[in-house]
């Protein structure tokens, strides 16, 4: 008997393995890398610190990532990457094996100057997707002008590199910390044959980014340094000696190289390359694939589809890229003040809030509950550190990229979600602060109560993602008993009604007494970021119900949503390449689109929430390298794929509640940090039944548009029964976002008084 129990024991475990194996094979890293997705194919463990993958391209927009899936040329493999970034910046301490005359720049300007090829000159070689794999933790690929079979993969601080050479050539290794961004200031330190140390300080969107490093080599390369007072005979410095080559003759075995970063020092460097003991390449890659598998098996679905799978534990392997590990092994990291500082909690990076306080860092509210509280203690460390929450931080700099202050959100979503393992008074602190500030136009905002055209650029986009924040900031001035901050920031928090103009229904950029013109809702200008007035028309998240009376009730609401899907997809104005994935004025390559499909379930039309939302999932992603619309934004695009596939979106980040959209997958278990599960299914699902007919909660009857998030984390089952046709399922217990508290209230009836007073007035005087 015992026997037999081991046995079935045994089954049923190497079928689990298989099932979790098959989730990480579903990982299509080269999703996102042609287009304008701006993501990289190479390695990272989930919220890793080290991302290593080969550099195709050394500049322009498509090149953020530093890899496009059209190139034909690797200049190397370097070890810190932006996951589907706007802007270009990283590409830290680039390795590249090469064979026979050694080179020591990549080629493109001697390209340049001859009209030569790349691949004919300097250390740079062409290279097939053919002969190339990308997975979650390992990356491989032939090197076609060498030979060189290169494979990488990594733990959380280190990247392990495998290069298989021709055995009757000479190998070599290229180390160039030129690469990419400007380089400030660098240091090559050659500790004996097998280890060298260093560190690269450069300048680009992280006005100072500072990385330490350490290489371990299997094999001892040849050209080392004789002693002080003698000749060095170290021939592959270059003048400015910031690229080396290192020479290895011939080997018959392949060369390793374990290559460990630090932000603080090179005592760090030296830490952190400790994570891999063992010169065992397919051990690291192993460990780095199993980790993978425990973080995707958070969701296990179930579909016929293979595609969607595809898509699916791609999107989640995206939203878990970042924010990235900032804390070495001994628990130090670099401050905002660029200090060394020292935790025993985890420290992060990269920080993208205007796209990941939408859907990613809500999808973590579910499924890395730790890490949120991770998360916002490092926005509160970065606050101390700084003097200011982050808008959009890397590498402990301030970018002050985008717009808003959108550590608010990330911060009071999770408190209202019950994640509260932080000092709360230290967060409503630190979110006052960065809204009494005076920069980025909120000195005219809090003066006037709206950002005029001439005031700042993007004045309408501000004004409404400050009213947003602001909204934020007063439910967490409320719940910690704040009244008088609550007061003061629920009245700021309706600041958009200021630039909402009644004529077109649109809000439009203000001048001191009149309105920002010619208006046309299709231009993209100044007034509007990375946008036009049709993409900003619906940001009103903390007020939906206040901004359906603005608009003249419901049906002019719905009407509206009805005209910006249905309308012409041409845009006027200055080009802006992020206004991407258009449905009719919809556009899903950008992020301030992004709830507006799920705002019918606001007016009772929840049916046209799961049309909209089923056609943005089935157009708007593949599994092609250009599956993605817009930029992949360091997880947002992806987040939202992942929610909406499952059925729901938070439209209003800071309430406790997600709207209901479109399932399309016949069966999603969430498995909580709790150790409970939430089980969604929708049966008779398919690309055709897409509308939801009627659903159950934990076996009643459900028939609200919006699910708790309670009801998620508490565990249990939903269950969708879908069609073909339109229903009236959820158009009658509908989600509500509104401002409301004592004063307002009486702020408004005083308001309706005022009207009805105006009215019986001009009745009596017959006007």
């Amino acid at each position: 008997m015992k026997k037999t129990y081991l046995i079935i024991l045994s089954i049923l475990l190497i079928s689990c393995g298989e099932n979790n194996l098959n989730i990480v094979k579903y990982v299509n890293p080269f999703i996102g890398t042609g287009g304008h997705g701006h993501t990289y194919p190479g390695v990272s463990a989930p919220f890793g610190m080290v991302q290593l993958s080969p550099d195709t391209r050394l500049e322009g927009w498509d090149g953020c990532g530093g890899y496009h899936f059209s190139d034909s040329v690797i200049y190397g493999f370097s070890h810190t990457h932006l996951s589907g970034t706007g802007i270009s910046d990283y590409g830290d301490v680039l390795l590249m094996p090469t064979t026979g005359k050694i080179h020591l720049t990549n080629g493109v300007d001697e390209a340049k100057i001859n009209d030569t090829p790349i691949n004919q000159l300097g250390y740079a070689s062409k290279f097939s997707h053919e002969n190339e794999i990308a997975q979650a933790g390992y990356y491989q690929v032939l090197l076609d002008d060498y030979n060189i079979n290169v494979e990488l993969t990594s733990s959380i601080r280190a990247g392990v590199h495998r290069y298989t050479y021709p055995k009757d050539e000479e190998a070599n290794v290229i180390l160039d910390l030129k690469h990419r961004d400007k380089l400030l200031d660098y240091k090559i330190n050659i500790i004996d044959s097998q280890t060298i140390t260093g560190y690269r300080h450069s300048s680009e969107w992280a006005r100072e980014q500072r990385i330490y490093f350490t290489l371990k080599f299997s094999i001892p390369f040849l050209n080392l340094p004789t002693i002080e007072g003698q000749e060095n005979i170290y021939e592959s410095f270059n003048n400015e000696k910031n690229v080396v080559a290192l020479s290895f003759g011939k080997i018959s075995k392949p060369l390793e190289i374990k290559a460990s970063i630090s932000a603080v020092d090179t005592d760090g460097a030296i830490g952190n390359i400790n994570e891999i003991r063992d010169w065992d390449f397919d051990k690291v890659k192993i460990a780095a694939q199993n980790t993978w598998r425990n973080e995707l098996s958070k969701i296990q679905i179930k579909s016929s589809s293979e595609t969607k799978k595809e898509i699916f534990y791609t999107a989640l392997y995206h939203s878990s890229l970042n924010p990235n590990t900032y804390t070495d092994v001994n628990g130090n990291y670099l401050g905002m003040d660029f200090k060394k500082k020292h935790t025993d909690d985890k420290h992060y990076t990269i920080f993208s809030l205007w796209d990941t306080f939408r859907a990613t860092h809500p999808l973590f509210t579910i499924i890395n509950v730790e890490k949120t509280n991770e998360f916002i203690r490092t926005l509160l460390r970065q606050y101390q550190d700084g003097g200011k929450l982050p808008i959009w931080e890397l590498a402990a700099n301030y970018t002050d990229c985008m717009i808003g202050y959108h550590a608010i959100p990330v911060i009071v979503d999770a408190y209202i979600k019950g994640i509260r393992d932080w000092d709360a008074n230290l967060a409503l602190e630190a979110m006052v602060k960065s809204a009494d500030s005076d920069r980025f136009g909120l000195k005219a905002y809090k003066e006037n109560g709206f950002i005029k055209a001439s005031d700042e650029p993007e004045s309408v986009s501000k004004n409404l993602e400050y009213a947003y924040d602001d909204w934020c900031i007063a439910i967490m001035a409320d719940s910690l008993g704040e009244e008088e901050i609550a007061e003061r920031f629920y009245k700021r928090a309706q600041n958009y009604k200021n630039l909402y103009d009644p004529t077109s229904g649109f809000f439009r950029g203000k001048n001191a007494y009149s309105w920002f013109g010619p208006f046309k809702a299709e231009e993209v200008n100044f007034n509007y970021t990375e946008a036009n007035a049709w993409q900003y028309s619906l940001f009103t998240p903390q007020d939906i119900s206040g901004h359906i009376d603005l608009k003249g009730g419901r049906l002019n609401y719905e009407n509206h949503l009805d005209s910006m899907f249905l309308s012409s997809t041409q845009t006027s104005g200055r080009h802006q390449p992020d206004v991407t994935g258009l449905i009719g004025q919809y556009a899903h390559g950008n992020e301030p689109s992004h709830h507006m499909a799920y705002l019918y379930n606001y007016v009772g039309k929840a049916s046209k929430t799961q049309k909209y939302v089923s056609k943005i999932l089935q157009e708007q992603y593949s599994k092609k390298p250009d599956g993605l619309s817009g930029n992949e934004d360091c997880g947002q695009m992806s987040s939202w794929y992942v929610l909406s596939s499952l059925g729901f979106y938070p439209v209003t980040p800071g309430h406790d509640y997600y709207a209901i959209g479109s399932p399309i997958f016949e069966e999603a278990k969430i498995n909580l940090e709790n150790n409970k599960t939430f089980i969604i299914k929708a049966q008779n699902v398919s690309d055709k039944n897409i509308y939801i007919q009627s659903a159950k909660l934990n076996g009643e009857n459900y028939n609200k548009s919006f699910l708790k998030h309670k009801d998620i984390i508490n565990g249990g089952e939903i269950v969708f029964m879908m069609g073909d046709n339109e229903s009236n399922w959820g158009n009658n217990e509908i989600p509500i976002s509104e401002i409301l508290n004592i004063l307002l209230q009486l702020y408004h009836t005083l308001q309706l008084q005022v009207k009805h007073f105006q009215k019986i007035i001009k009745l009596n005087l017959g006007l």
